[in-house]
């Protein structure tokens, strides 16, 4: 198969969905992802463009660990994220068309900050207008509207999973992802006093425990049609 991951911020896909898509790729799957946002203002102290700079760096390092093939950026400005903004829509449509995906993950519509909820809204519409012959970008036209999945949101908060997946086996590798990001997690260590590898570790024990494995990611599906599977596309 072909994966897509679609996050908000850099590091929002090592969080949400990270163990899975190392699960994917060492299945054999092909995987890659993309931040629409480029966490230009994700630090009080380093300004925009050079942390636009490092981030960018972060999370394709954090690919490289994930097994990813591909690291993409639409490269929004934080807290700018727009559905309605149409030439945004088409980038993510020209990216859907050029991977040309099985399945897509991306943000649900209960995450904690308008930028995540936007960039879902975003996909969703992305992934019907890539099906749509006369609407014209680089790549042609993908002939299938593809399932969606939404990823937890922060903390699991208000979300309440339809499938979970075991990430027994690659959670050190999802923290090993996650640690690449080290402007985020160095800065909320100092700042807010968070350890962000605990906190996710933790996130990660408690899906775990609602399925009986040591440790897992929960996702809901995008039930609308034509999107809803009849196999299973998670690993």
């Amino acid at each position: 198969m072909r994966v897509l991951a679609i996050g908000c911020h850099p590091d929002d896909i090592e969080i949400g969905c990270g163990g899975t898509l190392a699960k994917y790729a060492k299945l054999g799957h092909e995987v890659f992802s993309c931040h629409v946002a480029n966490g230009n203002m994700g630090h009080a102290i380093i300004m925009p463009d050079e942390l636009r700079r490092i981030r960018t760096k972060e999370a394709e390092e954090a690919g490289a660990v994930l097994g990813v093939k591909e690291v993409f950026s639409i490269d929004v400005n934080d807290l700018e994220v727009d559905s309605t903004n149409m030439e945004t829509v088409k980038k993510v449509v020209d990216l859907i068309r050029y991977v040309r995906p099985d399945v897509i993950i991306t943000h649900g519509p209960d995450d904690y900050m308008t930028d995540h909820v936007e960039t879902g809204k975003i996909v969703f519409n992305a992934s019907f207008c890539s099906s749509i012959p006369h609407m014209f970008t680089e790549h042609e036209a993908y002939g299938k509207i593809c399932p969606v999945y939404y990823m937890d949101t922060l903390a699991g908060v208000n979300f309440l999973p339809t499938e979970y997946v075991d990430i027994s086996e690659t959670i050190e590798i999802k923290l090993q992802a996650l640690d690449c990001h080290v402007s985020q997690i160095k800065w909320m260590k100092e700042h807010d006093h968070i350890d962000f590898l605990d906190f996710v570790r933790t996130c990660s024990k408690f899906r775990g425990l609602q399925c009986s494995v040591p440790y897992a990611e929960g996702f809901r599906y995008c039930a609308t049609w034509p999107r809803i599977p009849t196999v299973r596309l998670l690993p």
